[in-house]
């Protein structure tokens, strides 16, 4: 249920403003997407696992206060981003 090393990096070298940058909003926003995006292929199957399913939307809430914390500082930035990431709002 977890991302991949390889994956993490990736995103990491994707959407990070130089080397190493894990701490940029930017960057915490699509490693949870990643994250989110396996736990709703994982409901599929799973669908009466509800520990998960707290996780779940404790990570969408922790997605969403980045999102609105980077919409507040720029808009183009966000509106890129949720572009990008095809995430809906």
């Amino acid at each position: 249920m977890s991302i991949t090393p390889e994956l993490k990096s990736q995103l990491i070298k994707e959407y990070g403003n130089k080397d190493g940058d894990t701490g940029s909003a930017d960057v915490q926003i699509a490693i949870l997407t990643s994250r989110i995006t396996t736990l709703t292929e994982h409901f599929k199957t799973h669908a009466k696992d509800n520990h998960s399913r707290r996780g779940l939307l404790k990570l969408v809430a922790q997605r969403r206060k980045l999102l609105d914390y980077v919409k507040r500082k720029d808009e183009a930035r966000y509106q890129d981003l949720i572009g990008k990431l095809g995430i809906r709002r």
